[in-house]
């Protein structure tokens, strides 16, 4: 009995892709126009052509952009500083913009991808009249320069600097355009350097940003039992206490001023290892010795950037306050001050007191809300509010941290 031929599959019964297989096997996945395979059928030389083709687009309107950037300085002020054109508003508007555009067309790059790329493009546009200074907590490698890199981007003139205090100090005279600094970690809480110098200073919070924390062990040693101390910033060894405690018992540890002159000291002392971001490992040559050693897995800083002027609305805003009642001791006084916030429906996502250092046992408080100071129903809010405290100051209204 001769042997049936074997028919093939009509177009309509045979296996179609679905999520990148065919019939749950691996394939290629479905094009943006839904099309299967096409990418397979074009010749890699081709490809590439539309690579460069695209590159040449990018460039063009990445010139494009600039020279508008360029017109922007020019029509504001011919004699102007960069940090006059500079608008945390403006840019917090840009990069939410170009979020929203990634998420809608379900684009391939990751958010946070994006995000750099847009904010290096328009730091890079901003730097053509003269780059911004911008002061930080040094030396270089430390948490904060990471921070002032994710706000404005690489084309700026970090200032490492020796103190949170310095940092203020050197915004206020005009030597640095803004300053970044720390003011509170996911774990460990508020950062009161940062926090203290608020009821002096002058200057204004203008922006924020968070910065996930990865803590790594790292020494000139390859051996954890070379290890006789690990120096680190009080709060990067407070938020690996648990690990420290478990897997280097009997080890000394050291607070010092930054986890990046922990990383020095370590690169210069037999036996010293630090607690610090990779950063350091590469500025100061040591070897990464236990990586991400931080003991909660959303380890997260909040950083403030502060300046000499005050922000302007955004789409999405926060303000801090600097607040006290005539007797703080009294019954029911932090109550009867931020009675009004209730009553106007505003969301309050933070509190701290601190001493006044006018008298002992006195407070002020400082205080983050939703909205910003210019803005209904806040402003009604905070116009009561102040009628009932003896101390009122807005320390700043800025775009809420973008990712």
């Amino acid at each position: 009995m001769a042997a049936r031929k074997k028919r093939s599959k009509p177009a309509s019964a045979r296996p179609r892709l679905r999520g990148g297989k065919v019939d749950g096997k691996k394939g290629s996945p479905l094009s943006r126009d839904g099309r299967a395979g096409q990418a397979l059928q074009v010749p890699l030389e081709q490809i590439r052509e539309r690579i460069d083709s695209v590159d040449a687009q990018l460039h063009a309107l990445i010139n494009e952009r600039a020279r508008l950037a360029q017109q922007v300085g020019v029509s504001k002020h011919v004699e102007g500083h960069t940090v006059d054109f500079y608008r945390p508003e403006r840019e917090a508007q840009v990069l939410r913009s170009a979020l929203k555009r990634n998420q809608d067309e379900h684009g391939p790059l990751r958010d946070e991808e994006i995000l750099r790329l847009f904010r290096e493009i328009m730091s890079a546009c901003l730097a053509q009249q003269n780059a911004l200074k911008i002061g930080y907590l040094g030396p270089e490698g430390t948490f904060t320069q990471q921070a002032v890199l994710k706000y404005f981007g690489h084309s700026v003139r970090p200032l490492p600097l020796t103190s949170v205090q310095e940092v203020f100090h050197e915004v206020e005279s005009g030597a640095a355009d803004f300053g970044v600094v720390p003011i509170e970690n996911s774990t460990e809480g508020t950062v009161n350097n940062t926090l203290d110098m608020f009821l002096t200073t002058p200057l204004k919070i203008i922006g924020e940003v968070e910065l996930r924390i990865h803590q790594n062990l790292m020494g000139r040693m390859t051996m954890l039992g070379d290890v006789r101390r690990v120096c680190g910033h009080p709060q990067s060894l407070a938020q690996c206490r648990g690990w420290l405690h478990e897997h280097m018992p009997g080890v000394e540890l050291v607070p010092v001023s930054s986890n990046a002159e922990g990383a020095r000291r370590a690169r210069d002392e037999e036996g010293t290892a630090a607690v610090a971001g990779l950063a350091a490992a590469e500025v100061y040559g040591l070897n990464l010795l236990v990586p991400e050693i931080e003991d909660h897995p959303d380890n997260t800083t909040r950083f403030l950037v502060i300046g000499r002027k005050a922000a302007s609305p955004s789409e999405s805003d926060k303000t801090t306050l600097l607040v006290s009642a005539a007797k703080t001791d009294a019954p029911g006084a932090l109550y009867r001050l931020l009675e009004p916030l209730t009553e106007h429906g505003i969301s309050m996502t933070r509190i701290e007191s601190r001493p006044s250092r006018k008298k002992k046992w006195d407070y002020v408080f400082f205080i983050d809300l939703e909205g910003h100071c210019e803005r209904e129903p806040l402003a009604t809010a905070l116009a009561e509010l102040k009628g009932r405290a003896s101390l009122f100051r807005i320390v700043g209204s800025y775009p809420k941290a973008i990712l």
